[in-house]
């Protein structure tokens, strides 16, 4: 991974001390494929005890970990920021090359066999990353609601439902979001609109929930007193809340696996998987022979 200096600098000791704390966490998230944002890297600080939880820290990392990505003392690739992104089109240097990638990609509908139809729905776009990451083992689609779902994506997702009803299979959104007053009542919001479009799906909430803050205790913040559902929310959990990205990656990452594996018929999923790997496979065995290919289409020509 990158450091490249760029404006050198000489850190006080205590502020070393945080880049190199920052270093060793991001290096452990790395070996396990997982980078990290700025909001999740402070939530290991605040869970380690290392930083109070207070917005000025927050504030106070994001310029360390700025001047130390300037200075050369901290990889570039360890900090992502999901929400802005570069999109391009593919592109290929042969025939071979794209279908040997084709035959990495090739995948079959092994969810069209299955009694469920599972998607995975995410409050946040910056956890769309560790989402994506779980959601692609499995091959289920993925969502990041961005708050409060739109109307219209809501009513196109209530359209595709329908559509995995009437093939004979039960619908299933699992939703990811904070533990606030909007944050568990989107869960809520998500099954309402749902049934009023027509669609019958299961909405499994699963994080961020008070047996998770009981047992994993990640760092609380105030309840939002000026969201209109705070007072419902307090009378019921009291006046913290908890973040989604509280929780480390590999919690949420074991999380979605588990609960889409308890939707599968794992029998019917390894016999479609053999069947797919086969014809994988075969693709594989085209691209290796493309020149062969290539040299019987032009004499048949």
């Amino acid at each position: 991974m990158p450091r490249i200096t760029y404006q050198p600098k000489t850190f006080r000791p205590a502020t070393q001390q945080i880049i190199d704390v920052a270093n060793r966490i991001c290096a452990e998230y790395a070996e396990q494929g997982f980078d990290l944002t700025l909001r999740q890297l402070y939530y290991q600080f605040v869970a380690r005890d290392l930083l109070p939880n207070k917005q000025s820290e927050y504030n106070r990392l994001g310029n360390i970990i700025n001047d130390a990505r300037l200075a050369g003392e901290m990889d570039w690739d360890y900090i992502v920021d999901r929400t802005r992104n570069l999109r391009d089109l593919a592109h290929w240097n042969s025939p071979s090359q794209i279908i040997d990638a084709v035959a990495a990609q090739y995948r079959t509908h092994r969810w069209a066999q299955q009694p469920h139809r599972v998607e995975v729905w995410v409050e946040k776009d910056a956890l769309i990353g560790v989402i994506a990451k779980a959601a692609e083992a499995e091959d289920v689609p993925y969502f990041s609601c961005r708050g409060y779902t739109s109307q219209s994506e809501l009513w196109a997702a209530a359209r595709r439902m329908i559509g995995y009803e009437r093939a004979g299979q039960k619908p299933v959104v699992i939703h990811l979001g904070d533990h606030d007053p909007s944050g568990v009542d989107m869960t809520r919001d998500i099954a309402d609109r749902m049934a009023l479009f027509g669609a019958s799906v299961k909405v499994d909430r699963i994080a961020l929930n008070m047996e998770q803050v009981n047992r994993y205790e990640p760092p609380p913040n105030p309840a939002k007193l000026t969201d209109s559902r705070a007072g419902g929310y307090i009378s019921r959990y009291g006046s913290s809340s908890w973040e989604l990205d509280a929780l480390d990656p590999t919690t949420l990452d074991r999380l979605i696996r588990s609960a889409v594996g308890q939707y599968r018929d794992q029998e019917q999923w390894d016999y479609d998987t053999e069947a797919m790997n086969a014809q994988r496979s075969t693709l594989a065995r085209v691209a290796r022979r493309w020149s062969g290919v290539e040299d019987m289409v032009n004499r048949a020509e």
